[in-house]
C-alpha cells in the first residue's frame, strides 16, 4: 500500500531528524514532544479537517500563515484561544513542515522555562529548608 502524501509518517520521518524530539502520544492520538512538551499532534476536535496536524506556535506567527497561506493553515473556532495552528498536511510543502516543527520546538522549550515567582506577603520573612 503506498503512503499517502502528507501523513503524519511524514512528520514522524521529519520529527526524528530534530535533536531531543521523541514520538509519544496527546490526548491518545499520535504525536511529537520536545523535552516532554507537545510540539505537535493529530487533532482529536471534531471541528478539525481530516488529514491535519496541530502545530503549537505563538498566536501572533500563527495568524501570520492563516492569512498568508488559508489553503495550508487554518483555524477552527475551538483552536482559537490556544497557541497553535491547524495544517492541511496534503497541503504543506515538506521544506514548510520542517521549518513549521523548529519552530514549534523552540516555542515549547521557551515556553517552558518557569519565570521567578514574585514573593506573596505569606512567603516573605519565611526560610526555605
Amino acid at each position: 500500500m503506498a503512503r499517502k502524501k502528507g501523513s503524519f509518517d511524514d512528520v514522524r520521518r521529519l520529527g526524528r531528524a530534530m535533536p531531543d524530539v521523541e514520538e509519544g502520544t496527546s490526548w491518545g492520538v499520535p504525536a511529537l514532544r520536545h523535552g516532554g512538551r507537545v510540539i505537535c499532534c493529530i487533532p482529536v476536535h471534531k471541528d478539525a479537517e481530516r488529514d491535519s496536524l496541530v502545530v503549537m506556535l505563538p498566536i501572533d506567527q500563527r495568524d501570520a500563515l492563516v492569512e498568508e497561506e488559508p489553503d495550508v493553515y487554518y483555524l477552527k473556532p475551538h483552536y482559537v484561544g490556544h497557541p497553535c495552528v491547524l495544517v492541511r498536511l496534503a497541503h504543506v510543502r515538506e521544506d514548510a513542515l520542517r521549518d513549521l516543527l523548529i519552530t514549534a520546538a523552540r516555542f515549547v522549550s521557551d515556553s517552558g522555562r518557569r519565570k521567578p515567582r514574585k514573593s506573596s506577603p505569606r512567603s516573605r520573612g519565611r526560610r526555605r529548608t
